[in-house]
């Protein structure tokens, strides 16, 4: 087989995941399932990834690079000023996670996170890396990553809740809107107006 050929149905075999996540969530993923959609033999995905998590954080990977991508988009066109671009950083953030479920499910597996040599780290470091400068310059008082995290661990907690539904039972709200301005002022101050 060529490098083409190799390459080609790796590249399927990562698609094939991506769109089965995208279509029925992270549980649907298992080899077997990937490779019948993908036209090939239950034992063909092993020769391109010789363990599940393998697959699974190339297919985790997309879900980064997508991620980023919109984040990118979103500041190239957004708001001038950290603050604003701190927000629209964030909103681009839950959306993604209450768009993209299943992936976003499976990008944030412990499992995944933990094994550093299938490359997730170096993948999802970056945006917090931005994330951190952001902070850094709306709030030069305070430790940045030490706030980052846990602006994220809020954002991520809105997404979870809210994707389950408690926050809107909870709250009454019909968006993640004020949440995610309550979420933003708790962790930068109030916006100045």
């Amino acid at each position: 087989m060529s490098d083409a050929e190799t390459g080609g149905l790796r590249a399927r075999l990562i698609d094939v995941g991506v769109e089965l996540v995208t279509a029925e969530g992270a549980q649907a993923l298992t080899l077997r399932e990937i490779a019948r959609r993908a036209g090939v033999s239950h034992g063909a995905p092993r020769r391109y990834f010789p363990t599940h998590l393998e697959l699974l954080s190339a297919i985790a990977r997309r879900g980064f690079a997508d991620l980023g991508a919109r984040a990118a988009r979103a500041d190239a066109k957004g708001p001038a000023g950290p603050r604003a671009r701190l927000g629209a950083l964030a909103g681009v953030y839950l959306d993604f996670a209450l768009s993209q479920r299943g992936m976003y499910e499976l990008m944030f597996r412990h499992d995944l996170l933990e094994s550093d040599r299938l490359g997730l780290r170096e993948t999802s470091l970056p945006l917090f890396g931005v994330l951190v400068d952001l902070v850094a310059a709306v709030r030069p008082d305070a430790d940045a990553r030490t706030v980052a995290g846990a602006l994220w661990a809020n954002l991520h907690g809105i997404a979870q809740l809210w994707g389950w539904g408690s926050l809107q039972l909870g709250t009454g709200a019909k968006d993640f809107t004020p949440l995610l301005r309550a979420a933003l002022d708790a962790h930068l101050g109030p916006e100045e107006r």
